[in-house]
């Protein structure tokens, strides 16, 4: 089997956007969209040139057909998404406020979903491991007992085990019958050897608080990179030697200015924005700056999926001295931007 850039694995499902403001009982119409954390991985990854697979199981219904062929147009290789003739694909449906707020609303009809139903025994470990890095999330191990059993074994110590990446999205919903979130996340993180925490998650989760107490609660990664939302993003790289102490050399890189549209998906586009400088072997400071830039493409983009900004531009946007950086600020639009007066500073 042909090793690939990248493997993702997990649910993706129908997102429903509405076409205007206001309360979901208020909304008169949506439009249909794909969001899902891995697969937004899969799908930025693959239309930046990277060779992607993604895993996964749908419902042998309509919107499983959407995904599967939404995700394989950017070029993603999905010969491995499995189809459940017994359960159906997940969808749900959000208002356009901002997450985070009192006007924000999600509606979820994933529960029993076809994803819900992978487990060790349905995914084919060769296509799961046969890659340069495996993007994990958190997401997945809530869905159900054998989907945890799957990450288990998947970020299991193992011959030719490919680098695993871990982004913890913590979701308390998707915990609250088991109460065990917390600790089934720590414990995966601690397997992986990329892992990506929100600050606000790693506190919620875990009660820690500082970047340096995120760190030291996860000591076997070599990168651990925690998400400060405005404030940027640190990596904590115990990787090739010049460790500052056992937690890792701390690289802080604040993000451009961005004026906001949607901040669903941004983290996704992060974690794809950081793995693609990493498989260019591009130095921490680098990576964290291009997980910003490809964050700044979804939140400047009211869908949950955006397109990744041309590797070109976002290589001479990374490349800006510290002032330059600092001043850089991208409104919608910017990613179709070629020319730098198309790009707006103050």
């Amino acid at each position: 089997m042909n090793a690939m850039d990248v493997v993702t694995l997990g649910e993706s499902m129908v997102t429903f956007l509405p076409t205007r403001p206001g309360r979901l009982a208020d909304v008169p119409s949506f439009e249909r969209s794909i969001g899902g954390a891995e697969s937004n991985v899969a799908c930025m990854l693959a239309a930046a040139g990277h060779s992607v697979r993604w895993i996964s199981r749908v419902g042998a219904d309509g919107f499983g057909d959407h995904l599967v062929e939404r995700i394989g147009a950017y070029g993603v290789d999905v010969t491995h998404v499995d189809r459940d003739p017994h359960r159906p694909t997940g969808v749900y449906f959000r208002t356009a406020g901002e997450r985070g707020t009192d006007a924000h609303e999600v509606a979820y009809y994933r529960a029993g979903s076809a994803a819900s139903a992978m487990s060790p025994a349905g995914v084919d470990p060769t296509a799961a491991r046969s890659a340069r890095i495996l993007h994990l999330s958190g997401i997945t191990a809530a869905l159900s007992p054998d989907c945890l059993a799957l990450l288990l074994e998947l970020t299991a110590p193992a011959p030719g085990r490919p680098l695993i990446s871990f982004d913890v999205n913590y979701r308390p919903g998707l915990w609250r019958s088991s109460g065990q979130g917390a600790e089934v996340l720590r414990e995966l993180a601690r397997r992986a050897d990329i892992v990506f925490v929100g600050a606000d998650e790693a506190r919620e989760a875990w009660g820690l608080r500082g970047t340096r107490a995120v760190a030291e609660a996860l000591p076997e990664p070599g990168t651990v990179i925690v998400k400060l939302g405005k404030g940027g993003a640190i990596a904590f790289d115990r990787n090739n030697g010049g460790m500052e102490d056992a937690d890792g050399t701390a690289t802080l890189v604040r993000p451009p200015r961005v004026d906001v549209i949607a901040a669903t998906g941004a983290g996704d586009a992060f974690a794809a924005g950081f793995l693609h400088a990493t498989l260019r072997g591009l130095a921490p400071a680098q990576a964290l700056r291009h997980g910003h830039l490809w964050a700044a493409a979804a939140l400047t983009t009211p869908a949950d999926l955006a397109a990744p900004p041309a590797p070109g531009h976002a290589d001479r946007l990374a490349a800006l001295d510290d002032t330059a950086w600092g001043t850089l600020r991208l409104g919608p639009g910017w990613t179709r931007a070629e020319a730098e007066e198309e790009v707006r500073t103050p």
